[in-house]
């Protein structure tokens, strides 16, 4: 019997600080088909999204494109994903061109952390 092609979902949370600074839940459903790391995010026909592999039993990293952007996503389960996942994340987004690295605060009250290549800017 051939292998099921039927796309299955992937939903993934977040909190998203706005440029105001307030902090907005939002929600994203990912279609997934079986043999391929391409999804199709719902209600978004313009992105294209590319899961990686990952070493990380709690996470996955994605590469979000649309219309002049591009963007790496590390989910993790856990709020404070284990430093070998950061680092694995990071590699990879260097290994792809990227230039900047945000890890978003995980708890009210905590210090947005924003590194350049090898520069921290809490460091100033």
């Amino acid at each position: 019997m051939a292998a099921s092609h039927v796309p299955q979902k992937l939903q993934l949370r977040a909190t998203i600080r706005m440029k105001n600074g307030h902090c907005v839940p939002r929600e994203w459903t990912y279609h997934l088909t079986e043999g391929s790391t391409d999804l199709k995010t719902e209600g978004r026909p313009d992105m294209k999204t590319e899961l990686f592999s990952s070493s990380c039993p709690d996470g996955i990293m994605l590469r979000e494109t649309g219309q002049g952007y591009q963007r790496f996503l590390l989910y993790n389960r856990s709020p404070q994903p284990p430093e070998e996942c950061v680092n694995e994340f990071q590699s990879l987004t260097f290994s792809l061109n990227s230039k900047a690295f945000l890890q978003t605060p995980r708890e009210i009250g905590e210090k947005l952390r924003y590194q350049q290549r090898g520069v921290d800017s809490s460091k100033g």
